[in-house]
């Protein structure tokens, strides 16, 4: 006969099979699940650090690749060669057949591409660059995944001090032949397990097994068995206290805003970048131009010389004069030419296209250069001195140094250039945060010398079933009848050899810090003083190769006249040509480089706002009130402090 069940047994079986049921289901999430889990959690953590680090939210923020991308569509319309289908993109990219996620990247995003000019090349203009870069460029996809990352790892920082919940469920089905009589029976055995981490460094873990052990055979028993098993462990000295225990997410934490900063400086840095490359690629496109004028020019001399040399009016010596430099003339246009191509093709592997995709960029930005109101006075000839009075060849000299009366709008004070940058520049505000990183690393490691000392608690109740236990009673959970412990444990201080060289080498990796904030500092001064003077140099630069240009023309019209009158040689007139050459190829190289100066200069204050798809917007220079940065900035001098020394906030100043 068998003995009497327990009234609980019907009702812990079916616990036991529900949350079986539930640990199974549980754990049979898709990868796909898990993927758009860990967009959600980095997604949120960087919206909220975005509004924290730059004052605006950035919920266009992903890392998926665009699928339809510029560098696809021209592998694919242009015909190019490929080595396999992942040169086109991940979405071209054969999977294998235990691949995880079917629904990987299968969004389309729709991405702007320049319209096809007549010959079916793609013209690019300048903002369409810096949206195709923003796009395409596999450095700007690698830098938005390092930001990504960091929210990862906080989020794992983060799950230290969630509930932790683990399930198993074990099914042993046991037979015993070798017994008398023979024994068979199976034990299911159901287990919830969680663990807490608190901010105090105390640690909390518990345990609720089920069992069911039942015998197959003979009399067939059954029994039930629970038990519960907690315990708790609380740090009293070293490892204790919010501060100490939470280190790990506080710096977790910063590390995303440090990422935002960087991509920020990035993107600034990026896309001044291919601004800079775009405008070398149209300037060296310009002295292409000028050396195929100035090889016509050449040209058209020789032939003139030749004919003047036949009618006997120019000796044969400077015939040959004129063809050297014919020469010389057709080895810089196919010079240039091929210069234009390598650079053409370099700034595609930039952009992130096939180096043979056949791509075109708009002239139309360098006319824009070109015709600047802002000197469009001295490619004029409006400013010409030709009018002016010479004075005597023993007058002195008077040196007239470059005037601010025509500077650009980006052409600030240097005083007041260097308060905006360092109100403004984002890896600045990333050296002031390590430093006091590092104050908090010397507070860890100074925690680290103390002893341990550890209060251990512990709680067990209820009992567990085997097959050897199939004929007892179910057990039951009974406060009265557990076994509780509590433990006090003390690691006295008495090696610290490795927390010693810990805490040193903390305060030498703080003093490091000092010097690197300095150098960054420092860093940014000269920066912004260097491209104040480069573009005053190019500025000055433009105005001197305008008049040089409208010299060397002249020059180039009154020789050719006087060769045809017989009244100067032939290199006369080859040497007013390549002088023309020269100029305009300074005049424009100037242009250029005034335009990157100012898109470098506004990099350098950290004020040039970029947008996700790459687009900019300029910085306005009456916006800022700089009486308002000095006194923001003056209030962290030395010699400005309070006389409290607790007073942090008042000693520390970040936007």
């Amino acid at each position: 006969m068998m003995p009497p069940r327990h009234p609980g047994f019907l009702s812990l079986k079916a616990v036991m099979l529900g949350g079986a049921v539930l640990l199974i289901v549980s754990g049979c999430r898709t990868p796909n699940a898990y993927r758009t889990q860990a967009d959600s959690v980095a997604g949120e953590i960087l919206t909220d650090a975005w509004d924290q680090a730059v004052g605006r939210p950035n919920d266009a923020f992903t890392i998926e690749p665009a699928q339809d991308s510029l560098r696809r569509r021209l592998l694919l319309d242009q015909h190019l060669p490929m080595s396999i289908g992942a040169s086109a993109g991940s979405r071209d990219d054969p999977k294998i057949k235990q691949w995880p996620d079917a629904d990987y990247l299968t969004r389309a995003d729709p991405i702007s591409v320049p319209a096809k000019s007549q010959g079916g090349t793609p013209k690019i203009t300048l903002n369409e660059a810096l949206v195709i870069a923003a796009s395409n460029s596999r450095l700007y996809q690698s830098q938005r995944e390092s930001v990504f990352q960091s929210a990862l790892r906080l989020d794992l920082e983060r799950n230290e001090f969630r509930n932790t919940w683990a399930g198993v469920v074990d099914s042993v089905f046991s037979s015993d032949l070798g017994s008398t009589p023979e024994t068979n029976g199976f034990v299911n055995r159901n287990s919830l397990d969680v663990s807490k981490r608190f901010a105090n460094g105390s640690q909390f873990m518990g345990m609720l097994a089920v069992d069911l052990a039942k015998l197959l055979n003979g009399t067939q028993e059954g029994s039930t068995g629970v038990r519960l098993d907690s315990s708790i462990s609380i740090p009293l000295m070293r490892g204790s206290g919010k501060f100490i225990v939470t280190e790990p997410l506080t710096q977790a934490q910063r590390d995303v805003v440090y990422a935002i900063y960087r991509f920020e400086r990035f993107k600034r840095t990026f896309s001044v970048g291919i601004a800079s490359d775009y405008l070398s690629v149209l300037q060296q496109l310009d002295r292409e131009t000028n050396a195929i004028e100035n090889y016509k020019r050449v040209v058209s001399s020789t032939r003139r010389a030749r004919r003047l040399a036949d009618a006997g009016r120019l000796p044969e010596i400077q015939v040959d004069q004129s063809v050297q430099d014919e020469l010389r003339a057709r080895n810089s246009w196919i010079s240039a030419t091929q210069a234009s191509q390598r650079l053409l093709d370099q700034f595609k592997i930039t952009l992130g296209l096939p180096a043979d995709s056949m791509i075109a960029l708009d002239s139309g930005e360098f006319d824009l250069l070109l015709n600047a109101e802002r000197y469009a006075r001295y490619l004029s000839g409006s400013e010409s001195a030709g009018d002016e009075q010479v004075p005597a060849a023993d007058a002195a000299v008077v040196l007239v140094p470059p005037s601010a009366e025509d500077a650009g709008p980006m052409e600030m004070p240097q005083q007041d250039a260097v308060l905006v940058a360092l109100d403004n520049r984002l890896d600045l505000r990333v050296a002031v945060g390590e430093i006091l990183d590092a104050q908090r690393g010397v507070v860890v490691a100074a925690d680290n010398l103390r002893a341990d000392i550890t209060l251990l608690g512990s709680a067990s109740l209820g009992q567990s079933r085997s097959l050897g236990s199939a004929g007892l009673d179910d057990a039951q959970l009974r406060t009265d009848k557990g076994f509780y412990s509590l433990l006090l444990g003390i690691d006295l201080p008495f090696e610290r050899t490795v927390e010693r060289n810990g805490y040193r080498n903390a305060l030498i990796a703080y003093e490091r810090t000092i010097r690197e904030l300095q150098d960054v500092e420092d860093t940014v001064k000269l920066e912004i003083r260097n491209t104040l003077r480069e573009m005053l140099e190019s500025r000055e630069t433009i105005r001197i190769q305008a008049e040089a240009v409208r010299v060397a023309q002249r020059r180039v019209d009154s020789t050719d006249l006087f060769l045809q009158a017989g009244r100067t040689e032939i290199r006369d007139l080859l040497e007013a040509q390549n002088a023309l050459n020269t100029a305009q190829d300074a005049l424009t190289s100037a242009v250029v480089r005034y335009r990157i100066g100012e898109l470098e200069f506004q990099r350098d204050l950290g004020v040039l706002e970029v947008a996700d798809d790459g687009l900019w917007t300029e910085f306005d220079p009456g916006s800022y009130d700089i009486d308002q940065i000095r006194t923001r900035l003056d209030a962290a001098r030395p010699d400005q402090q309070p006389t409290n020394d607790d007073d942090d906030s008042a000693r520390r100043t970040t936007k």
